[in-house]
């Protein structure tokens, strides 16, 4: 099994180096995986912080995808709202409404303009766990590590002359501790992306991972409705009312054709 960051393993010194000689067992782990490949992020983590901003907007499908990861792998999200400041910041909030009603946390950041009080904000919600940050590029990713970790910029730049190249640092995933104790908690910074694949993820358990349509499940005429076409299905019924959002509803469909295809299979 390949290491990752955050994994617990065996390690044998030598010299100024050192040999892994086995990786621990995973409390979880957290990845993406298209048609292609395999992009693992993080393993022994205890909350996902999936940060957006005002500006520039976000991929709905890719935020819900990612919240889908996390539910999969069995790890809390939560969703940082960034750039609160600007004046567009009323139609993010209207954008971000169905995942507050179906209970995902949402806090709101003005990194820049406001550090302090975002500062406190997010101590609150990082102490004593290891978090992962996953965002698109421009959502402050960055901005937010070097407000919480000030030496972060140095340990990237460690990194990137270790690498002898600039351009492999935006593909690393770092682990920053959060203070000297564990009980600080500890951030781990990702690359940003633009999309995130779920070809891991069962078509048939798509709808219990999100939450809005799992709060209707367990009413279908059908033990194994796949709530796409089967009558009497209650997951149909909420959407036709208005009770499940309609375009997370037009996601789920999408997303159950995408994962339930053959060629993926």
């Amino acid at each position: 099994m390949e290491a990752v960051v955050g994994d617990s393993v065996d390690w044998l010194p030598s010299g100024d180096e050192g040999v892994i000689e086995r990786v621990r067992p995973r409390r979880n782990e957290f990845f993406r995986q298209d048609a292609w490949r395999t992009k693992h992020f993080a393993a022994n983590l205890d909350a996902l912080l999936v940060l957006v901003a005002v500006e520039p907007s976000w991929a709905d499908s890719v935020l819900t995808r990612a919240l889908i990861a996390a539910a999969s792998a069995g790890i809390p999200a939560w969703i940082g709202l960034n750039k609160t400041d600007l004046p567009e910041t009323s139609a993010a909030r209207q954008r971000l409404a169905p995942y507050a009603a179906m209970g995902v946390g949402i806090v709101e950041l003005s990194l820049k303009r406001d550090p302090e009080p975002s500062r406190a904000n997010l101590r609150e919600h990082l102490r004593g766990r290891a978090t992962l940050i996953l965002g698109p590029s421009g959502t402050g990713k960055s901005t937010l590590v070097n407000l919480l970790v000030p030496q972060a910029s140095a340990a990237v730049g460690e990194i990137s002359r270790a690498l002898q190249s600039g351009r492999h640092t935006t593909t690393a995933t770092t682990w920053y501790a959060l203070g000297p104790d564990r009980a600080d908690g500890a951030l781990v910074d990702s690359p940003g992306f633009q999309e995130f694949g779920l070809h891991h993820v069962p078509a048939s358990q798509l709808a219990s991972l999100m939450p809005d349509l799992a709060a209707h499940l367990g009413a279908c005429r059908f033990q194994n409705c796949t709530h796409r076409q089967e009558p009497a299905c209650s997951l149909r019924a909420a959407a036709q009312s208005g009770t499940i959002d309609a375009t997370r509803w037009r996601m789920y469909g999408a997303l159950y054709e995408e994962l339930a295809s053959p060629a993926w299979r």
